[in-house]
C-alpha cells in the first residue's frame, strides 16, 4: 500500500514515502514535494519504497530543481535498495544528496 506522510523534522519537512512510486501515484508525490518546498527545506525518506519508475524519479528531480531555484535544501534519506539501484543506473546518485539514515539528517 502506498503512503505519504509529511512531518516537521528539525529545520525541514520530512516526507516519508512507502510502497510503489509509479505513474499512478507519482503526481501526488510531486505535488507534496513542491508544496513542502514552498514552506522550507525537504528530506524525502525512501526507506519503505519497494519500487520506483521514471515518473517517480522525475518527481524527485523536479523537487531538486525547485529546491535549487528556491535556495532550499533537498535530500534523499535512507534510500531503499530498489530506489538506489534506479538512481545508480541513471547516475543520479551523483546528483542528489543521499543520506544513509535520519541520524545523518540530524547531523548535517
Amino acid at each position: 500500500m502506498n503512503d505519504l506522510i509529511i512531518e516537521a523534522y528539525g529545520s525541514l519537512l520530512l516526507i516519508r514515502l512507502s510502497g510503489e512510486v509509479d505513474l499512478s501515484w507519482s503526481g501526488r508525490v510531486r505535488d507534496a514535494i513542491i508544496d513542502a518546498l514552498e514552506q522550507r527545506s525537504v528530506g524525502v525518506d525512501l526507506s519503505a519504497v519497494s519500487y520506483i519508475d521514471s515518473s517517480g524519479i522525475a518527481a524527485l528531480v523536479e523537487g531538486l530543481q525547485t529546491a535549487r531555484d528556491g535556495e532550499r535544501r533537498f535530500v534523499l534519506v535512507a534510500t531503499s535498495p530498489a530506489v538506489l539501484a534506479v538512481l545508480e543506473l541513471a547516475r543520479l546518485d551523483r546528483v542528489f544528496t543521499l543520506l544513509p539514515d535520519l541520524a545523518a539528517l540530524e547531523a548535517g
